[in-house]
């Protein structure tokens, strides 16, 4: 289970909709690690001036590695993170998660960071086994 889910959030959602604000944060309790890359690479990006901003840091244990990819992985985790952050998500490999401008998808630096080749380039060796 990738979700530590407080009882009285389950029993709302077993009767309804949850607001994204009680989602989110049973996601950044629950995975802290992945919590931490996508705050720190929104951050970056609404704090500077770059067209994007990604981590490229390897996670420092399976523990951490296995949240990130269950936070790129769910689309309900990963679009609540994109709305709590206002940013537009995009993941290579096993920890390069970059985040982009929402207005940026469709342009060319986010079409060519999700593309086929730029999936090829950023592979090597060490990466193969994530």
């Amino acid at each position: 289970m990738s979700l530590d889910v407080p009882t009285a959030l389950l029993e709302r959602a077993e009767r309804g909709e949850v607001d994204d604000a009680d989602f989110v944060e049973v996601v950044r309790v629950s995975l802290p690690y992945a919590w931490e890359v996508v705050s720190r690479v929104a951050g970056e990006l609404h704090s500077g001036t770059t067209e994007f901003a990604d981590n490229v840091v390897a996670p420092p244990d399976e523990v951490a590695r296995g949240q990130l990819l269950r936070a790129m992985a769910s689309d309900a985790i990963r679009g609540g993170l994109e709305r709590h952050f206002k940013v537009k998500l995009a993941f290579q490999n096993c920890h390069r998660v970059a985040a982009f401008p929402i207005a940026a998808v469709g342009g060319e630096t986010y079409t060519t960071f999700i593309g086929t080749r730029a999936q090829l380039l950023n592979q090597s060796p060490e990466l193969r086994n994530c």
